[in-house]
């Protein structure tokens, strides 16, 4: 590599969906809230 600035010779070596990946992170951690959500309730609901 001559030049390391030039982004023509930085070859993405794996392409990615953005879109699909963080609509995956959303849902993964809007699902480990609601698991934590529901636990929450759960204890309040059993402490009183």
């Amino acid at each position: 590599m001559e030049n390391v600035r030039d982004p023509r010779q930085h070859i993405n070596e794996e392409p990615r969906d953005d879109f699909s990946d963080t609509a995956v992170g959303f849902g993964v951690m809007f699902g480990f809230m609601f698991v934590v959500f529901t636990a929450a309730v759960v204890v309040k609901f059993i402490i009183s």
